[in-house]
């Protein structure tokens, strides 16, 4: 899981083609099949071929993603991601669209933090001209100014909205007392102030210095044999530069809780965003973390849960996870209530997190953890993108070529002990919170945290 991805998607709704999309062969029997491909001039992608329905189905990613906009910048990445299939190569904004309309094609781009990235999905019979339309938005995106003004008057339009709006303003305040100057705690979908500052040469920059060979990933999964597939990756990706010239970024933790700020806006629901430093998805304790995090706010059967709306009817729902990007971590958390009872929520959160730091999760709360964890996971492979979009994370990741066959084993390889260890080293600290609505005196400054003695 990544964190904070930002909505540049494109393209087809991804519902647009629903009749596509049927259910894959049993996650595991899929996992089984994955091939490490190399194509014949040296492109990766992890690859399942699946013959179970006419569809291809590819996600791709490249370093760099909105920590790579420049310095006064923000926002400059997620206008590539908005206008790079607006027209390339002969074709200008509307004939590319009719291209993507008259063959059912879906093609999207996005950026994260770390990565921009790229989705791709179409009919087997397609494939040549779907492979060609993402080759041509990579390779010579046109920027045209008319379409640069009309996409740059949307972005403004959607910050203009998000002034008003209390959890993208939480979002970003949480953001910005986590990770400060870093480029972490950048909006990365530009601000009001930024983004009519980006200009054609920025963003051709970016483009030059992040989409290259150099750090692509690649998972597709559908209808299409390895010779095939390699033909169509080297043809794709084939002509982008060897190397990319990314700005060095540094490794950062979040700022250590507690600290509670307070926004004050005059909106019906007062919003909560919580969280504080996480732990990495190469950490020795990722896997305890993340079932004890199960525990504490996955979901309806979580503590929060429970504790929050169930017990108290605080709020309507409440989570709480586990983020991480290449250079920290996070556990984040969020929830809306009546302003009138914002103070008594976030003490009530305090206090489950608290407890949580202090006793770790019964024997009985793990076990049922691992078992959904477990389940939920393979169901969540049902169709051909879904699994392609695990393959690309897990290789984001660094995880090897069979995860999902180890995964299970990993999960129950978590003991008490671990989980109970990884739960004092994420909540032991307190929470960093945010508060925004018509609630001023839930804002007060939290008691420190008293520090929790080692087992």
């Amino acid at each position: 899981m990544t964190f904070f991805k930002i909505g540049a998607a494109r393209g087809l709704a991804i519902g647009a083609c629903l009749s596509l999309v049927t259910m894959m062969p049993s996650p595991s029997h899929a996992a089984a099949k994955i091939q490490h491909l190399t194509s014949p001039g040296g492109i990766e992608a992890w690859f399942v071929q699946d013959a179970t329905v006419p569809l291809v189905a590819m996600e791709f990613a490249m370093d760099g993603g909105a920590v790579q906009d420049p310095p006064g910048k923000p926002g400059v990445s997620n206008m590539v991601a908005d206008l790079i299939d607006e027209g390339s190569a002969d074709l200008d904004s509307r004939a590319f669209h009719e291209h993507l309309d008259r063959r059912a094609i879906e093609l999207s781009f996005s950026v994260t933090r770390d990565y921009f990235r790229g989705s791709l999905r179409m009919l087997k019979d397609n494939k040549d001209e779907a492979f060609d339309l993402l080759r041509t938005s990579l390779t010579s995106p046109h920027f045209d100014s008319t379409d640069v003004e009309r996409i740059r008057t949307q972005l403004i339009s959607g910050l203009r909205r998000e002034t008003s709006n209390p959890g993208s303003l939480a979002s970003r305040k949480f953001l910005e007392i986590a990770f400060g100057d870093h480029p972490y705690g950048r909006p990365s979908g530009g601000t009001l102030e930024s983004v009519p500052k980006i200009t054609v040469a920025d963003m051709r920059d970016y483009v030059g210095r992040v989409l290259t060979k150099e750090h692509l990933k690649i998972a597709v999964v559908g209808d299409i044999d390895a010779t095939s597939l390699g033909s169509l990756l080297d043809r794709t990706f084939g002509g982008l530069p060897a190397k990319s010239k990314l700005t060095p970024v540094s490794d950062i933790e979040a700022s250590k809780p507690p600290r509670r700020d307070f926004i004050a806006l005059d909106v019906p629901q007062t919003i909560v965003t919580f969280g504080g430093p996480g732990i990495k998805r190469s950490d020795p304790d990722f896997m305890a973390a993340y079932v004890a995090n199960h525990v504490l706010g996955g979901g309806s059967g979580s503590r929060l849960y429970r504790e929050v709306r169930e017990k108290r009817g605080f709020a309507y729902s409440i989570s709480e996870s586990l983020a991480w990007m290449n250079h920290s971590a996070l556990f984040v958390g969020s929830t809306g209530t009546r302003a009138d009872r914002a103070g008594e929520t976030v003490e009530a959160i305090t206090r489950e997190v608290r407890r949580m730091a202090e006793d770790g999760p019964t024997q009985q709360e793990l076990d049922e953890a691992k078992s959904y964890l477990k389940g939920s996971r393979m169901l969540s492979l049902d169709t051909s993108s879904k699994l392609a979009s695990a393959m690309l994370q897990y290789q984001l990741d660094h995880l090897p070529i069979d995860y999902l066959e180890r995964r299970n084993a990993m999960v129950d390889a978590v003991t008490i002990d671990d989980a109970r260890k990884a739960a004092r080293r994420l909540w032991g600290d307190g929470l960093l919170t945010v508060i925004v609505g018509r609630a001023p005196l839930a804002a007060a400054q939290p008691v420190a945290a008293t520090p929790l003695k080692a087992n």
